[in-house]
């Protein structure tokens, strides 16, 4: 298939199919004489996997750890699932982040007037100006 089949068959773009290739976490595809990729069903496989492990929030390095555990027929499972549960640390420390963002987003937000008045605490917070921010 050519690299537009793969790319609707993967649920990926062309573009991310090219990166993931030159990345390394997919083999160079085969060319026809016109240069044109050419995928097998392997490859669509593999574009599969990388786009659900991107899904789910994995760095490129950790899917090709993932990739190579996968096209490791010996591998032990308790290897896939601490890289897993290693991932899920790293998403609740994001989350908590997130969280206290969101929650300084709100304080901002409940602190502007949202009316006519140029005075915004928003932007006094954003350019440093902590001393606006008055609840």
């Amino acid at each position: 298939m050519n690299i537009g089949e793969a790319a609707a068959k993967s649920g990926l773009s062309r573009k991310m199919i090219r990166y993931y290739e030159n990345y390394g976490l997919l083999p160079q595809a085969q060319r026809s004489d016109n240069g044109y990729r050419h995928y097998q069903a392997s490859d669509l496989r593999r574009l599969r996997f990388i786009h659900r492990a991107r899904e789910l929030g994995f760095s490129l390095d950790e899917v090709s750890r993932l990739l190579a555990l996968w096209d490791d027929q010996a591998r032990a499972s308790a290897e896939v699932k601490q890289l897993a549960k290693t991932h899920i640390v790293e998403l609740e420390q994001r989350i908590t982040e997130l969280q206290q963002l969101k929650a300084s987003l709100e304080q901002l937000t409940h602190c502007c007037h949202g009316d006519e008045r140029p005075e915004c605490p928003i932007l006094d917070a954003l350019a440093g100006n902590d001393n606006a921010v008055q609840p």
